[in-house]
């Protein structure tokens, strides 16, 4: 089973990174997603699992999609072959130094947790859970280009691909 993990789209989603994503069976997104156009780019084979990150409010979200907010969860659990995958923004798991032992602290039984909030790419498979962080899928804060993590996992292996492409100018519109 593959699962694309981004976040961070802030509205905007990469178009290579949607079409990686269409190559996996489900694609989770951990928050600041930015607008309901951003989930419908994301065509995986299943179906999508999103988060609400803390700019995912009616503020910044198009005044006809604002309703859709209330469906969005804080977290998500997935069961995958082999073991758990939790999902959360992350801006409440404390400050960089700390978060990663904060997130293995707050949900022992995972195999994995995908959070964004920092948009720097993270793979953290140093204990478990692992600590996994796709950057930003969009054109924010992208660190050297948009990004995303595919995990690949079965009962008995999992294993992270860190997909980092060329940043890209955009025009605007």
């Amino acid at each position: 089973m593959r699962i694309a993990i981004i976040a961070d789209t802030h509205g905007f989603l990469d178009p290579r990174i949607a079409e990686a994503v269409t190559e996996c069976d489900i694609a989770v997104h951990a928050g600041d997603i930015g607008g309901a156009d951003v989930l419908l780019a994301l065509q995986p084979r299943n179906h999508v699992v999103a988060v609400r990150g803390n700019n995912d409010v009616p503020e910044k979200w198009s005044a006809h999609e604002v309703h859709l907010l209330d469906t969005l969860p804080t977290e998500a659990e997935i069961d995958l072959p082999g073991g758990k995958l939790v999902v959360v923004h992350g801006d409440s798991a404390g400050a960089p130094a700390v978060r990663h032992e904060q997130l293995r602290r707050q949900y022992p039984a995972a195999r994995a947790v995908a959070y964004g909030h920092s948009h720097q790419v993270s793979v953290d498979d140093t204990a478990l859970p692992w600590i996994l962080n796709p950057g930003a899928a969009g054109r924010t804060r992208t660190y050297g280009g948009p990004s995303c993590l595919i995990l690949t996992c079965d009962d008995d292996r999992w294993s992270v691909e860190v997909v980092q492409l060329p940043p890209r100018k955009y025009r605007a519109l």
